[in-house]
C-alpha cells in the first residue's frame, strides 16, 4: 500500500470520523446506574400509556384558559370530557377523541418500542392532526378543546380485517345549517387514513383565510439511543417531486414556509412516520422543528407540519390522507412516499434505491436469517466490486514485489528528498506502476460503499432482528463494553467493529511495505474500531466478512495466482503510460525549464551561497 493508499484511507478516516463526532457530540453517555433508571423509568411510562382505556369518557388535561376565550361561536362546545372510538385492524389500534376528532393514540401491532412494549407513535395527549382558525369575532380557536358529536350509528369498538373498511364521522353543529363535519375512512389491511373536512356554510364565522390543518408535536421516539434517533428526525415538504427538508442544528426553533403544488408533508423519526398527502392542494404549508434535552433520555426533536387551507365560502370540502407506520420501503413507495426513505443523496441514492435494496430484499426472500443474508450479500458485493478491488489488489502486489528496490533507492538518496522522488518516480514508470493504481479504485468503490451504508442503517427490516450469540439487534451497535464516559461521541466498544479492526490489522499487514508507514498498521485499524463502534451490528457484519472476503483474495493473489509476475516480466511487459504518470511528467519538466526542477542538496547549497552573494 502506497502512500495515495494511506492518504485515501485517511482522509476517509476523516469523513467518518467528523460525522461520528457531529452525531454524537449531544449525547450523554449511560452509565450502568443511569441506564436501569432510564428503563425502569421507560417501563413504567409505557405500561401507563399502553394500559387500555375506559370504552367510553376520558378526561382530558385541564385547559389553560377558560372557555370565553373561543368567543360567542364556540364557547358552548368547550370540554374537558372526552368519547373515545376504538379502531383495531391487522396493523394498528388507535383512538379517535370526540375533542376535535383527532387522532388520541396510534399503536403499531408489528412493532415494537426497545423498551418492549408495543411501538406507540402519537405524542400529544391531546391528539395528532387537529384544525385551527382565527374566527371573525377575533377568537383563535384549537379545535381540540372543542367537542364534536359522533355520528349515531357509531360504535365504540371497531375491528377491521383484510380489505374491511369504517368510516367515522364526527360533527361540530355550530347553528341551524352551520357546521363543521370530519370523516375518517379506516381499512383492516392499510396503514393510510382517509381524512375529509368539510365547511358548511361558515361564512360569517370563519374568514377567507380558512384554516390550518396541523400536526403538532412529532413522533414519540422508538429506539434506545436518541441521539441517534435524532439524526434521522425531520420533517419535509413535497412540491412537484421536489423535496425541501427542515432539520433542527441548534438549540432554537427553526421553520420554514413553502407555497406550491404540495405532494405530500412528513414528520419522521428513524423507523417511522406520519405523512399528510393532500388530494389536490395549491397553497401554503408550514414545517417547524425545536430541539429538547433530557437528563436521561438525551436529545429530543419535535416536528411540526401544517397547511394553510382557505375557505372560499359556501359548503367546501378538503380531502386529505394520511400515513402513520413504518418507513417500509415497498410500503411507503406505494403511496408516492419513497423519497422519505434516506438513501444519500445524487447518484448514491440511485445506488441504494434501485439496486442495493431491490438486491438485499431479494436474497432475503429466500434467506430468513438476516445475519446470514447480510454476509451472503457481502459475497455478493465482491463479487460485483471485483474489476475495482482486482486493480487494487494487483497493485498492492507490484508494489510489494518492488519494495527492495524501493528501498535501495531510499539508501542511496537519504540525504536528498528531492532526488529520492524523482528515481522513485523513474522506477515506477521502468516497471510500469501507476502510483494511483491502489487509490484510485478504492475511491470509486466509496459511492457504493456509502450507499450500503445508508441501506443498511435506515433499513427498519433489520431492527430489532437477532442473529447468533450476542448479536440479539442488528439495528444497533452490539455493545461488549461501555466505558461510563464519552471521548469525541465515543464511549462503547462493539464486538463486531472489534473483529472488522482486527480484520483491518491483517489487511494492512498485507498491504503495507513501506518502512515509514508501518504505524499505519496499527493505527487504522484502532482509530475504525473505535469509529465504528456506534454503527448498527448489521453494517459492521457486513464490513467484517467483507474484509475476511478481502483477506483471502489478497492471500490468493500474492501466494497462489497463476498470474503472478516478477521483477523481470514486470520489466519486460509493455508499458502503458497512465494519465496520472503523464501529468507528473509534464509537471516536472515544466518545473526543469523554470529551473525549479530538482537538484541534489549539494547544487542546492551552493546555488543558495552564491544568490547571497
Amino acid at each position: 500500500m502506497d502512500r495515495n493508499n494511506i492518504t485515501a484511507f485517511i482522509l476517509i478516516a476523516i469523513v467518518v470520523g467528523g460525522y461520528m463526532f457531529y452525531t454524537s457530540s449531544n449525547q450523554k453517555p449511560l452509565t450502568n446506574k443511569n441506564l436501569k433508571a432510564l428503563q425502569t423509568q421507560q417501563a413504567i411510562e409505557d405500561q401507563s400509556k399502553n394500559k387500555q382505556t375506559a370504552p367510553e369518557i376520558k378526561q382530558a388535561p385541564d385547559s389553560a384558559f377558560s372557555s370565553d376565550r373561543f368567543g360567542k361561536y364556540f364557547s358552548k362546545f368547550y370540554t374537558k370530557s372526552t368519547e373515545i372510538v376504538d379502531i383495531e385492524t391487522d396493523l394498528y389500534k388507535a383512538k379517535i377523541s370526540s375533542r376535535g376528532a383527532t387522532i388520541l393514540k396510534f399503536e403499531l401491532k408489528n412493532f415494537k418500542k426497545w423498551s418492549g412494549y408495543q411501538t406507540q407513535l402519537i405524542n400529544d395527549s391531546l391528539g395528532e392532526f387537529s384544525m385551527s382558525f382565527l374566527t371573525l369575532d377575533g377568537k383563535r380557536v384549537d379545535t381540540r378543546d372543542l367537542s364534536f358529536i359522533f355520528d349515531d350509528e357509531t360504535k365504540n369498538n371497531i375491528v377491521l380485517k383484510g380489505k374491511e373498511s369504517y368510516t367515522l364521522k364526527a360533527r361540530l353543529k355550530i347553528a341551524e345549517g352551520k357546521e363543521i363535519i370530519r370523516t375518517i375512512k379506516f381499512v383492516g389491511n392499510e396503514y393510510i387514513l382517509d381524512h375529509n373536512i368539510e365547511l358548511v356554510n361558515l361564512d360569517d364565522v370563519i374568514p377567507q383565510r380558512g384554516y390550518n390543518l396541523a400536526w403538532h408535536n412529532g413522533l414519540r421516539y422508538q429506539e434506545h439511543n436518541s441521539v441517534d434517533e435524532s439524526s434521522e428526525a425531520h420533517a419535509m415538504t413535497s412540491r412537484g417531486g421536489e423535496l425541501e427538508e427542515l432539520k433542527v442544528d441548534e438549540d432554537k426553533k427553526k421553520e420554514s414556509t413553502q407555497t406550491g403544488k404540495v405532494d405530500f408533508t412528513a414528520v419522521k423519526i428513524k423507523y417511522f412516520m406520519a405523512a399528510i398527502i393532500p388530494n389536490d392542494f395549491d397553497g401554503t404549508t408550514d414545517l417547524a422543528g425545536s430541539r429538547e434535552h433530557h437528563s436521561d433520555k438525551g436529545l429530543v426533536e419535535l416536528y411540526e407540519m401544517s397547511y394553510r387551507v382557505p375557505y372560499k365560502g359556501g359548503v367546501q370540502s378538503n380531502n386529505f390522507k394520511t400515513y402513520i407506520g413504518p418507513i417500509e420501503y415497498e410500503t411507503v413507495n406505494k403511496y408516492g412516499l419513497g423519497r422519505t426513505i434516506n438513501f444519500g443523496w445524487w447518484i448514491i441514492r440511485y445506488i441504494g434505491e434501485y439496486f442495493m435494496m431491490p438486491i438485499f430484499n431479494f436474497l432475503h426472500k429466500f434467506i430468513p436469517n438476516f445475519g446470514i443474508t447480510i454476509i451472503i450479500f457481502s459475497i455478493f458485493m465482491k463479487l460485483i466490486l471485483y474489476p475495482l478491488s482486482i486493480t487494487q489488489m494487483k497493485s498492492v502486489a507490484k508494489m510489494k514485489l518492488l519494495q527492495p528496490e524501493m528501498d535501495k533507492l531510499r539508501a542511496k538518496y537519504k540525504d536528498d528528498q528531492t532526488a529520492s522522488q524523482k528515481a522513485t518516480m523513474a522506477l515506477y514508470s521502468e516497471y510500469g506502476i501507476n502510483p494511483m493504481g491502489g487509490c484510485l479504485p478504492l475511491l470509486l468503490q466509496m459511492p457504493i460503499l456509502y450507499s450500503l451504508w445508508a441501506v443498511l442503517r435506515t433499513n427498519i427490516e433489520l431492527r430489532q432482528s437477532s442473529f447468533i450469540w450476542w448479536m440479539t439487534d442488528l439495528s444497533v451497535p452490539d455493545v461488549i463494553f461501555n466505558f461510563g464516559f464519552s471521548f469525541l461521541g465515543i464511549s462503547v466498544i462493539s464486538g463486531l467493529s472489534l473483529l472488522m479492526g482486527i480484520t483491518m490489522f491483517f489487511q494492512q499487514k498485507m498491504s503495507v511495505t513501506d518502512p515509514n508507514q508501518k504505524g499505519m498498521v496499527y493505527i487504522m485499524p484502532v482509530m475504525f474500531t473505535f469509529m465504528f463502534s456506534s454503527f448498527p451490528a448489521g453494517l459492521n457484519l457486513y464490513y467484517f466478512m467483507f474484509n475476511v472476503w478481502s483477506i483471502s483474495h489478497q492471500y490468493w493473489i500474492n501466494n497462489h495466482s497463476s498470474s503472478t509476475l516478477t521483477l523481470a516480466e514486470m520489466k519486460a511487459a509493455p508499458k502503458k503510460e497512465g494519465w496520472f504518470q503523464k501529468k507528473m511528467k509534464e509537471a516536472q519538466a515544466l518545473a526543469e525549464e523554470q529551473g525549479k526542477g530538482p537538484k541534489n542538496s549539494n547544487q542546492q547549497r551552493n546555488l543558495n551561497k552564491t544568490r547571497k552573494k
